[in-house]
């Protein structure tokens, strides 16, 4: 990996886009999407009292994870548009999180992190290394290793005593909720870390661990027959008790999962990119348990919603920003595999302009509410509703980004860019 400074002057970033309004948008304009991707932004980034200079935690009743998966949507936003408004502000959160180790072990939230929790981090940062992010603190290292030593630490708790293998949802003995559970966001989320660092570097030890890890998971049952991916078994129960009869299922789980597998397809080749290509594909057929909730009726043919909470008014504070992780993750899987595009955009297109209009809440009238498949704003304005329309609209101008960078490519930059 190698160090550079940027070319581009390091000023204070000035955004050359005019912020629009929601309930406007206008898919096939690629200046509305950015404007109203700048309002989004905005209110998203009104949750967060950080500085250029300082982390800050949210508040409550937003964790840690959440953080880390904002600033994970923030990046995308800086690099969807070209606004480097906010790009010192997530530098700072990022880097801030390294721990004493650099591998995101937090002593200031291991009351709270999990495996789960550490792998969105590891997300973020990995999406940083392949987008050449700034990465300003020379006594940290570049986000590349930091990602690696994200994947080094999961890889460390793959736990064989019970289920012949998997991580558990929790981490320490202190936190019991979910210490016996293996979930598939955890896992998921190891598969596509171990993906995404076999396509960066060509380590040949990531290849075999992204099979074994998608194995292990087709093994359990939670990724069925169907290719829904459910939410985890029980360690105690041998992981025995999965079924989609009563294991509830999440959209999250199931972009992440659909990304791993595209990032194989990509970097797979004769009967391997087939079979990876395959799998990508039952993932995202599967995955359209998500949308049209209501059935081919008005304002709800392939518009997304989380079908285990949302119609009956139940979704709490991390599932109401579910939905935005899914739009990012198949959104980037259609530049993986490009023949799952048309889907994906018939999906997510609709669900980027439905979304839109229910932008329409706050003092401001462009807070994001929960419910895309009613009129206006439905619901509460939090920080995963505005996450959630934030990546599904923003990722409508993934096509004319720069893909992922890898090998060579990725280097560290260490001075910020200035708005285009």
């Amino acid at each position: 990996m190698r160090f550079v400074k940027s070319v581009k002057p390091a000023a204070a970033a000035i955004s050359l886009i005019s912020a629009g309004i929601p309930k406007s948008l206008d898919i096939s304009s690629p200046t509305s999407v950015q404007g109203v991707a700048k309002t989004i932004a905005q209110n998203t980034m009104s949750f967060y009292k950080g500085t250029d200079d300082q982390f800050v935690d949210l508040d409550a009743p937003y964790y840690w994870w959440q953080c880390g998966a904002m600033m994970g949507s923030m990046l995308d936003y800086s690099h969807y548009t070209g606004d480097h408004t906010y790009d010192k502000k997530i530098a700072t959160a990022i880097v801030a999180q390294a721990g004493p180790d650099f591998d995101f072990m937090s002593p200031a939230h291991a009351g709270q992190e999990g495996n789960d929790d550490q792998a969105f981090w590891g997300f973020t940062v990995l999406a940083a290394a392949e987008r050449n992010f700034p990465q300003p603190r020379s006594d940290i290292p570049g986000y590349l290793e930091l990602g690696e030593n994200i994947w080094k630490s999961l890889a460390s708790r793959w736990d064989t005593s019970t289920c012949n293998g998997g991580l558990r949802w929790q981490i320490f003995a202190s936190n019991p909720n979910g210490l016996d559970y293996k979930n598939a966001v955890s896992n998921g989320g190891f598969f596509q870390l171990s993906a995404r660092l076999a396509r960066i570097t060509g380590n040949q030890t990531y290849v075999e661990w992204a099979n074994k890890v998608w194995d292990w998971t087709q093994g359990t049952g939670i990724i069925n027959e169907y290719y829904q991916v459910l939410d985890g078994a029980s360690s105690a129960k041998n992981c025995s008790d999965v079924s989609a009869a009563h294991t509830p299922s999440f959209s999250y789980s199931q972009g992440i999962y659909t990304y791993g597998a595209a990032v194989m397809a990509n970097i797979s080749t004769g009967a391997d990119q087939d079979k990876w290509t395959d799998r990508t594909k039952r993932l995202l057929e599967s995955s359209q348990n998500y949308f049209t909730p209501f059935g081919d009726v008005k304002n709800s043919t392939d518009v997304m919603y989380e079908h285990a909470c949302e119609h009956i008014d139940i979704c709490n504070t991390d599932m109401r920003s579910f939905k935005g992780y899914f739009s990012r993750f198949v959104y980037a899987s259609k530049i993986m595999v490009p023949s799952i595009k048309p889907t994906v955009d018939r999906l997510l297109h609709t669900s980027a302009k439905a979304a839109a209009q229910g932008c329409q809440g706050g003092s401001q009238g462009t807070m994001c509410g929960t419910k895309w498949y009613v009129d206006g704003f439905y619901g509460d304005a939090g920080l995963g509703e505005q996450m959630s329309a934030l990546e599904t609209i923003q990722g409508i101008l993934i096509d004319q980004a720069n893909p992922p960078l890898k090998g060579d490519d990725i280097k560290t930059v260490r001075t910020f860019s200035s708005s285009s």
